[in-house]
């Protein structure tokens, strides 16, 4: 079985390095990587350290995007894996991790695509946000496509799908701010079913101020309900629930953002 993983990134210098040596320690397991980085002119020291793997990396595009749908979109165009996934370039692939993906997909043939458990990590690397993450994997076990289309609990960096499921959803949505990826993972249910893998986590998901999720999660969770109220109905029960949902992460963002702002005083 063949992976493809893509890194669209652009002056990500800070974090790069981790997330491409996470990546590329997937080959010590005997995995079959094609590794695809999309780089979209970045200005600051990202192709140097990209230089240093150059040769560990299959396809290396450097030019300017639209963004990093647009980016990832590229790679989707590239990727020649059985299956596809991408990690952002602040993100990290745990040991093991596309060892465990291949057994999972493996097993199950009717599964379009799979997941698993991913921490919240600070700049230092260090585990936030525990509740979050709680409650995430509190609904692993019950995973189906109505309780996906109410809440979004498949954090994106563990998530790994088959080409072909791919090829039949389409590609990311460039029109989108923050939530193309729920969007795209909507999609994806009606290619197949999804299977969580137990135990350890594949990935971890970096947040911090600058990131995309810290910078946007307002309008992330606006563009989240659109996308499931579109794939579910405008009345249906999915909606209704994720409507309530979305507006009490939110408020549970403010209060945070409100703490962090009295802390810095």
């Amino acid at each position: 079985m063949k992976f493809s993983v893509i890194t669209p990134n652009f002056n990500g210098e800070r974090f790069l390095e981790e997330t491409l040596r996470s990546v590329l320690s997937q080959r010590m397991e005997g995995v079959d990587l094609e590794y695809i980085v999309i780089d979209g002119g970045s200005t600051d020291g990202s192709l140097a350290i990209i230089e240093k793997y150059r040769s560990e990396i299959s396809h290396l595009v450097v030019e300017r995007d639209t963004g990093p749908a647009n980016a990832i979109n590229k790679g989707f165009a590239l990727a020649t894996g059985d299956v596809v996934a991408w990690l952002n370039a602040d993100d990290l692939y745990q040991p093991g991790c596309l060892k465990r993906v291949e057994k999972c997909l493996a097993d199950d043939g009717s599964a379009a695509f799979c997941f698993g458990g991913c921490p919240i990590i600070d700049a230092n690397g260090g585990e936030i946000r525990r509740g979050i993450t709680s409650f995430k994997a509190a609904f692993f076990p019950f995973s189906s496509r109505f309780l996906h289309q109410s809440i979004n609990y498949i954090s994106q960096p563990a998530l790994f799908f088959r080409r072909s499921a791919r090829e039949k959803a389409g590609l990311l949505r460039e029109d989108m701010v923050a939530a193309w990826d729920y969007e795209f993972t909507l999609r994806l249910w009606k290619e197949g079913e999804g299977r969580y893998i137990p135990g350890a986590p594949l990935a971890a998901f970096r947040w911090y101020e600058g990131s995309i999720s810290g910078k946007n999660f307002s309008v992330q969770f606006k563009e989240e309900f659109e996308a499931a109220r579109n794939d579910a109905g405008l009345l249906s029960s999915a909606t209704i629930l994720h409507y309530g949902v979305r507006w009490g992460i939110v408020s549970i963002y403010y209060g945070m953002l409100c703490m962090r702002k009295l802390r810095g005083l």
